[in-house]
């Protein structure tokens, strides 16, 4: 048994490295246990192998929470400039995507050495292949049994992320824990996930492949979020961008509303009878959206023939549909294909500043773990970042 640790991070990923690498910075002596052969998985898959690694725009409204205020002041206190000025100075080049997205120009390996060489600088150790076998707390210190040792220390942090990717690794343990600790667990779900469509709707499922930029909407019960980027028709349903942000807001029996054209306002459709009516119905929305696509659509609505001959009515009710169509999802591809969480133990158990549960002294949680959730596009990383910090500056 070695008591000589000041703290003991369960897992290995981007929250559980960052926490470790700024704690040994601050001169804690710190272990890391990783179940896993090697630490970082997700980092090395993420961004197509790039590293999405944090989004200029991160605000806390970026993020689903029970407590939607939860995570201001951690990303407040540890902004995407702050973790920028450490791929910067680490000399790793970097480039911008849409919507604030920032990538490793190189491999994401860049990120995982980053942390891991921060974490070995201060003197820190990363045990990886060490399964967890228990987790226990008396007289002030918890007391963590491996597949291969006992370990102590006053402080422990959970930072096993949640179920999301299994073949990673992921599980509940997070979970399991806290609640071995009394602390409360907000119902996980998938997220950032891909839907399924029923059979009824076996004429998109047909388009498998096709896609094109919409948006993607949820009705008023989900507080009515929008995302407008691509959508992807699936031979199991729906996915793309913004159908995986949509899915995050999506709750099983609700519908989803997708706008086909979002860039045309209401009336296009009288408009273009009126400039060229002896154009196609078909003909037109062949021009605007992708072929196949468009036929389905044009299927769907039942509509043919010159916009000349359909009457006014009949085309502002197929603008409406086009603006507003309607998908009743049956379901998600579940957590096998869920970039992340949404719930995780409950931010009500934990002090915002750091991330340290209330009624357990020296236990915090942090990252995937928590009930903090981001969009797509490097928000999930820079909650890593952020709580991971955060907590550290307590450790």
């Amino acid at each position: 048994m070695n008591p000589g640790y000041d703290a003991i991070i369960l897992g290995g990923g981007a929250a559980g490295l960052q926490c470790a690498g700024e704690a040994a910075r601050r001169g804690r002596r710190v272990l890391v246990i990783e179940g896993a052969e090697g630490p970082g998985k997700k980092i090395l898959i993420s961004g197509g192998g790039r590293c999405n690694f944090t989004n200029r725009n991160a605000s806390p409204a970026n993020f689903l929470s029970a407590n939607p205020h939860f995570a201001t002041s951690a990303l407040s206190r540890y902004s995407p400039r702050d973790f920028l000025d450490r791929v910067e100075a680490r000399g790793i080049a970097w480039h911008e995507k849409t919507l604030g997205q920032l990538f490793c120009d190189g491999s994401a390996r860049q990120i995982l050495d980053l942390l891991l060489d921060d974490l070995r600088a201060g003197g820190g150790e990363l045990a990886c292949g060490e399964a967890i076998a228990s987790v226990s707390h008396a007289d002030g210190r918890f007391r963590v049994a491996t597949s291969s040792r006992v370990v102590e220390a006053p402080k422990l942090v959970i930072a096993t992320g949640g179920p999301s990717i299994p073949k990673l690794g992921a599980s509940d343990f997070a979970y399991r824990l806290a609640r071995q600790f009394g602390l409360k667990v907000v119902e996980p779900r998938p997220a950032l996930v891909p839907l399924t469509l029923p059979g009824t709707e076996a004429l998109f499922r047909e388009l498998s492949g096709v896609a094109a930029p919409v948006e993607a909407r949820t009705g008023a019960k989900s507080g009515g979020a929008a995302f407008r980027e691509a959508a992807l028709f699936t031979h199991r349903g729906l996915s793309g961008p913004a159908i995986l942000q949509i899915s995050s807001y999506w709750r099983h029996g609700q519908p989803i509303m997708i706008d086909f054209l979002p860039d045309h306002a209401p009336g296009w459709l009288i408009e273009a009878k009126r400039a060229n009516p002896r154009a196609g119905f078909q003909a037109l929305l062949k021009d605007l959206l992708p072929a196949r696509l468009a036929g389905a659509l044009g299927e769907r609505l039942a509509i043919d023939g010159r916009l000349a001959d359909l009457a006014d009515a009949r085309l502002r009710a197929a603008e409406e549909r086009l603006a507003s169509w309607t998908f009743m999802p049956d379901g998600t591809e579940g957590f096998a294909k869920a970039e992340v969480t949404v719930g995780g133990i409950s931010t009500a158990e934990l002090s915002s500043k750091t991330m340290e549960a209330k009624r357990v002294p020296g236990l915090y949680a942090i990252g995937e773990a928590v009930d903090v959730t981001g969009w797509l596009g490097g928000y999930n990383f820079q909650w890593a970042w952020a709580s991971g910090w955060a907590a550290a500056q307590s450790l």
